[in-house]
């Protein structure tokens, strides 16, 4: 029992050092093309935990807001999406790269990978998956919002 808690505190302490290490992701961004803005916010980690916000307008249309988070949990470094009316989705960091970060859960329908990388100063971000054997994906570059 001693030793099981003691594998979950260090597990979580990896988990932790993971988040710390994904503060090249934090600021506020924007992304636009054919009229639809994209701005993201990432909050810098503390404590094992990110928080983010994403808002996209579109045309025409009602904004679609999107809370993120990333915290330390006993599976690893967790992107956790909420989206809309949905119940919150979780991917799994997979190993990889300084500058890139690669979310993936293989259960979910669509995406099944949540990607961020640095692609010089700005942010790319891609989301991914196979839908009817097909990989599909949709990406963004973000530039920095100056403060």
């Amino acid at each position: 029992m001693i030793l099981a808690g003691l594998a979950a505190v260090v597990l979580m302490a990896d988990a932790a050092a993971d988040v710390a290490k994904l503060g090249w992701m934090a600021g506020s961004w924007i992304h636009e093309k054919d009229g639809v803005v994209v701005r993201e916010t990432w909050l810098a980690p503390r404590d094992g935990a990110m928080a983010g916000a994403a808002q996209t307008n579109r045309p025409g249309r009602k904004p679609s807001i999107e809370f993120t988070r990333i915290t330390a949990e006993p599976a690893g470094a967790t992107f956790t999406a909420l989206v809309g009316n949905q119940p919150p989705t979780a991917f799994v960091l997979r190993p990889g790269p300084d500058g890139e970060a690669v979310f993936e859960n293989l259960a979910h329908d669509f995406p099944q990978r949540v990607i961020y990388r640095r692609c010089g100063v700005d942010l790319c971000a891609r989301v991914e998956g196979t839908v009817k054997g097909k990989l599909e994906a949709q990406e963004w570059r973000y530039t920095r919002i100056a403060p």
